[in-house]
């Protein structure tokens, strides 16, 4: 269950957002190991690197255009190039 939960976390952050995945996930390794070594400058190291991803994607987040639009294009009327009703070609075998 936590393992699936853990995929599609990494999953879905990974699509939206590659490279602050990539720079928040680094850094939250970084802190894992560094507590379990006890290394405080390790464990500061992964927080910056987390900080850092988080600066990125809130400054990401206000700084690109949105992709909806908010008024709908006109209807486009479909251009036909044939006539009505055009006479099929007779497929005779001579």
């Amino acid at each position: 269950m936590m393992n699936a939960l853990w995929t599609r976390v990494l999953r879905t952050v990974y699509r939206k957002e590659p490279i602050t995945g990539f720079v928040m996930t680094v850094g939250a390794v970084n802190v894992a190991i560094g507590g379990i070594d006890q290394s405080s400058s390790l464990v500061f190291f992964g927080l910056s690197l987390v900080s850092v991803g988080l600066a990125l994607r809130w400054w990401h987040h206000f700084h690109t255009k949105p992709s909806v639009k908010l008024s709908a294009p006109p209807e486009q009327v479909p251009v036909h190039i044939l006539p009505p009703s055009s006479p099929l070609p007779n497929l005779t075998k001579k």
